[in-house]
């Protein structure tokens, strides 16, 4: 079997094993002129007869160099479109501006969406805690005044100790006022917004106007009537009364009880007599107490409200298959079939 090299043009004799290069020049060996035959393998028995020159195989023989390639039947594939050249990468010396904008929805003319704001949950909770703090230092300097009260009816109080227990206590009382009226606005603006958000959330709009809930929770002796309803309403609204139902009638009852006991503290304060201050500083005590247990009543309420989104349901529908009930005339099969083998021994084999 010959292979003609395809850069020196030597003609090689490579017998019955194909080469790929040249042992001359290391080119790369064309096709063989003939085919391997077997019979010239080492392993056969002789040489096989020289064929004469004029007779051929039985199919066409091709030049040499040149095989046969297989194409699959039918039109050829397409071929894919060439990819555009884009160009240089584009560099800039400064931030461009061109796709940093938003976009943002005009508002809609009519829609008023600067109420539905309200305080957020911190700011209610640092006004409560707030609150119960001056509340409690409040009730601790009333029982230092009625301590020295006790002391100045054996011994004379020095003036400057007598100066700071009446000013600490009208100090505590203005601050008492001053929380009081904060907290007040808080949450009440909280509670406006809040139900502003649930009915807007439900499709509709709050059927008491934002003045009437400012005077309802704010005024004195009315707010005692208005604000629970108007929370009330507001659980309502979330279905969540019967949860808020226990919380709500607590703070309210404390409220109702705490107010009361004010007033009868602010109407025994003008008298004179030793024991009627005494005793009017016992009730002063006693109302700031009451009123720190309502702000922290109030502020298990507020948890209450904010523990549940406006937009989160409050019950969760799982799907439970129907039991079917056993037919009565078969009887009911045992929950475990009868034991083959008897009890402490192996079992068949």
């Amino acid at each position: 079997m010959i292979q003609v090299c395809s850069q020196c043009g030597t003609r090689w004799n490579v017998r019955d094993r194909q080469r790929a290069w040249c042992p001359r020049c290391n080119g790369a060996l064309m096709a063989p002129v003939n085919a391997p035959d077997p019979r010239w393998s080492p392993g056969a028995a002789g040489q096989p007869p020289s064929r004469p020159s004029g007779q051929h195989g039985g199919g066409p023989r091709l030049p040499s160099g040149f095989r046969w390639i297989a194409v699959r039947p039918g039109p050829p594939p397409q071929q894919r479109p060439r990819r555009r050249h884009l160009g240089p990468t584009p560099r800039y010396t400064y931030i461009p501006r061109w796709g940093l904008a938003d976009h943002l929805a005009p508002p809609i003319p009519g829609e008023d969406t600067g109420t539905k704001n309200g305080p957020a949950p911190v700011t209610v909770r640092a006004a409560l805690l707030s609150a119960i703090t001056i509340f409690g230092l409040a009730a601790a300097v009333h029982i230092v005044r009625y301590a020295l009260l006790l002391i100045n009816r054996t011994s004379l109080l020095p003036p400057l100790v007598a100066g700071a227990a009446l000013w600490l206590g009208v100090l505590a009382s203005l601050a008492a006022i001053v929380a009081v009226i904060l907290t007040g606005v808080v949450t009440t603006s909280w509670l406006i917004a809040r139900r502003a958000a649930v009915y807007q959330h439900l499709g509709q709009e709050d059927p008491r106007p934002t003045w009437a809930l400012w005077a309802g929770c704010l005024v004195p002796i009315v707010n005692l009537v208005w604000a629970p309803v108007y929370v009330l309403e507001l659980a309502h609204a979330e279905q969540t009364q019967a949860r808020l139902r226990g919380p709500i009638t607590a703070w309210c009852i404390a409220w109702i009880l705490s107010t009361g006991v004010s007033i009868f503290g602010i109407a025994t304060s003008f008298t004179t007599k030793p024991q009627g201050i005494a005793d009017n500083t016992v009730t002063v005590i006693i109302a700031y107490l009451l009123g720190a247990a309502v702000l922290v009543l109030l502020w298990q309420v507020f948890d209450a409200f904010v523990r549940k989104p406006v937009e989160r349901p409050l019950h969760r529908w799982v799907m439970v298959g129907a039991e079917q009930p056993a037919p009565e005339s078969q009887p009911a099969e045992p929950e475990s079939p009868p034991a083959v083998e008897t009890s402490q021994r192996e079992p068949a084999a």
